[in-house]
């Protein structure tokens, strides 16, 4: 007698074992992108995560919509002041303040993951905007604590800090029990959604129902620039194009993005991860992170083939 062998438990136990053989947990939601009820793979899909870096497609959403709704001129410029120069690439790590337009700050919070450009445009727009963003598309198990100068203030807090501490420095004089212990790499008591939420925001700016159909539109051109190949992008051909936003904390390492085929069929696929280690290089965790998508994305091809 022989037993029928079921599909979605395949590839979740390959799964399983693509983050167990990187040293680390992972939980990912992957589903094509129009086809509601369709087939899904979910792994962890629904427990919550620390966003990191990947709330800043909400705060993209809420751009496109302020510049689709004339509430916001998208060539208009303004300054990134030493307010904002908390270290890290583009913007956030210039030397002196610097004139840009709101587009080019929306490039590079997206492209590069431009920090300080992210906390000037999430000033700008207004909590309010962003949060809204969440009620409209039914995120429920989405939450939002501020923006990178709120997640950076708790850091420097939690690790016994100051205002005029260096982050790198309070970073290095910590224990691993000390960082563990921070409310930013906590998905309880930090800005935290769960990879179905995070996948259902992609569908809804791929749809067009996040916000006018020319301002989802830019939303996805933009986010198909981002620099980063080391997650996602690896896992996948080259024909294959990928449009994303990572997300990285001590121990999380995340990518969010939308897969597109040859032949148009396009997929959300969101992982995020929880490395065993603080090490600040994983190549491996970050390898796992495209090697499951890969797999989730080749599991719902192979079933409606």
């Amino acid at each position: 007698m022989s037993t029928a062998t079921d599909p979605a438990t395949d590839v979740s136990g390959e799964i399983s074992e693509i983050f167990a053989e990187a040293g680390t947990a992972g939980f990912l939601y992957a589903r094509e992108i129009g086809d509601d009820g369709g087939p899904e793979v979910s792994i962890g899909g629904d427990e919550p995560v620390v966003l990191a870096s990947v709330f800043k497609i909400l705060v993209l959403t809420a751009y496109v919509r302020a510049v689709a709704a004339g509430e916001l001129d998208e060539r208009e410029r303004t300054t990134v002041t030493a307010r904002y120069r908390i270290g890290g690439v583009g913007t956030a790590g210039f030397a002196d303040d610097v004139e840009m337009s709101w587009r080019d700050l929306a490039l590079n919070m997206m492209t590069m993951s431009d920090n300080a450009a992210t906390d000037v445009l999430y000033h700008r727009l207004g909590a309010d905007a962003v949060d809204r963003v969440i009620a409209d598309l039914g995120l429920d198990r989405t939450r939002l604590i501020g923006c990178c100068e709120d997640l950076f203030a708790s850091v420097i807090a939690d690790l016994g800090g100051t205002a005029d501490s260096d982050l790198d420095e309070l970073f290095t004089s910590a224990t691993p029990a000390q960082v563990l212990a921070m409310r930013a790499v906590d998905p309880e008591r930090t800005s935290a959604s769960t990879p179905r939420d995070v996948a259902t925001l992609l569908n809804a700016l791929w749809t067009d129902a996040a916000a006018p159909a020319e301002a989802c539109a830019a939303a996805r051109a933009i986010m198909a620039q981002q620099i980063w190949p080391h997650r996602l992008t690896s896992g996948f051909p080259g024909d294959v194009t990928i449009a994303a936003k990572t997300g990285t904390l001590p121990s999380w390492r995340n990518e969010a993005g939308v897969v597109t085929y040859p032949d148009g069929r396009q997929y959300a696929v969101t992982v995020f991860t929880r490395a065993h280690s603080l090490a600040d290089r994983q190549p491996r965790v970050d390898a796992s992170i495209g090697r499951a998508a890969f797999a989730a994305v080749e599991h719902l091809r192979a079933l409606t083939a």
